[in-house]
């Protein structure tokens, strides 16, 4: 299920809680419905549950199709009474999906080795991190739209809240970002980055463009359509950044990113200094293969800092679960 359909899930709220030994078996997900008028109601899910007697079924998200286990009636029944229709909350267990979009770039030059990060405890979710962050031949993601990583720049977020009027400010958790850098001297300029490299040895591969849609004007207040000019964000911005001749009618706002080989285990943390240590030569196509230019950049970003996790939201920093609702239900 997604937002621009389902509205009403920006009213669901989750947070990973990891016991103080950091025992995944005892690990949970506090779910939280928030409705604008009424109590709010919790309910606990296991991050990790016991998959032996659930019911295998088949998930088609964007066209790229994986099993998962429904997981038991107590977690379904609670959610399709929050949503006010019947929905099932799937696992995905070991299972993946396939990266349909190219993550490869053709250069000139040969790559160096890439590094990458893995956080000790997402390390221990039984899921293959290695297949599924990393640009291999036969990419694989979890429940994510289409990649594991969303990169956006803090200075476009400004640019965004410019446009709305004095006073507002564009609400990030809208764009879904899992990692936010700022201190870029430009807006837009994360258009054209290819590679990042953090304080801490972490590269990531900046692939595709992340094309918007009608989910920016949803109030996540009150889980419907946004009213005034902040239910208009997404016609704001068609005026001047669909940029992206692989999807021309969607405006563009971050870059989908994939993890370098070879750094499973490192930690990449809030205050990390970020360095662009290669940048397109023009904007990447949906789709394609990325044209990389042969020069190397090593500005380094001024503050350069970056966000894990969207804290204010407490969103998960994987998609192992995913809700969609029963057929016969809408």
């Amino acid at each position: 299920m997604h937002v621009a359909y389902f509205p009403e899930l920006t009213l669901l709220f989750a947070e990973i809680n990891f016991p103080k030994d950091d025992n995944v078996e005892e690990a949970f997900i506090d779910l939280t419905w928030r409705p604008p008028h009424g109590e709010s109601k919790d309910m606990k899910v296991p991050l990790v549950p016991d998959t032996t007697s659930l019911k295998k079924i088949g998930v088609n998200m964007h066209s790229s199709p994986t099993e998962a286990y429904q997981m038991e009636d107590q977690y379904n029944k609670w959610l399709s009474a929050c949503l006010g229709y019947d929905v099932v909350l799937a696992y995905l267990g070991d299972n993946s999906r396939s990266v349909l979009m190219s993550t490869h770039q053709r250069s000139n030059q040969s790559q160096a080795q890439q590094g990458g990060w893995l956080s000790s405890i997402t390390s221990k979710l039984p899921t293959s991190i290695g297949n599924i962050i990393s640009g291999e031949a036969d990419d694989k993601i979890t429940f994510a739209d289409c990649a594991p990583f969303l990169v956006v720049n803090e200075t476009s977020l400004h640019d965004v809240s410019s446009r709305l009027p004095d006073g507002e400010e564009m609400d990030i958790t809208k764009f879904r970002p899992n990692i936010i850098v700022s201190g870029a001297e430009f807006s837009w300029e994360e258009d054209y980055w290819s590679e990042l490299q953090t304080s801490s040895d972490v590269k990531l591969h900046l692939v595709q463009n992340c094309v918007r849609c009608v989910s920016l004007n949803i109030d996540y207040s009150t889980g419907k359509p946004g009213q005034g000019e902040s239910g208009k964000v997404l016609k704001k911005l068609q005026s001047d950044r669909r940029v992206d001749k692989g999807s021309k009618y969607s405006p563009v706002f971050g870059r989908y990113a994939f993890l370098g080989k070879g750094g499973e285990g490192k930690v990449m943390a809030v205050g990390d200094e970020v360095t662009i240590t290669q940048r397109n030569a023009e904007r990447t196509t949906f789709g394609e293969s990325i044209l990389c230019c042969d020069a190397v950049q090593t500005n380094v970003m001024q503050t350069g800092l970056v966000f894990l996790a969207m804290a204010s939201r407490q969103h998960l920093s994987r998609e192992d679960y995913i809700v969609f609702p029963l057929a016969d239900s809408l």
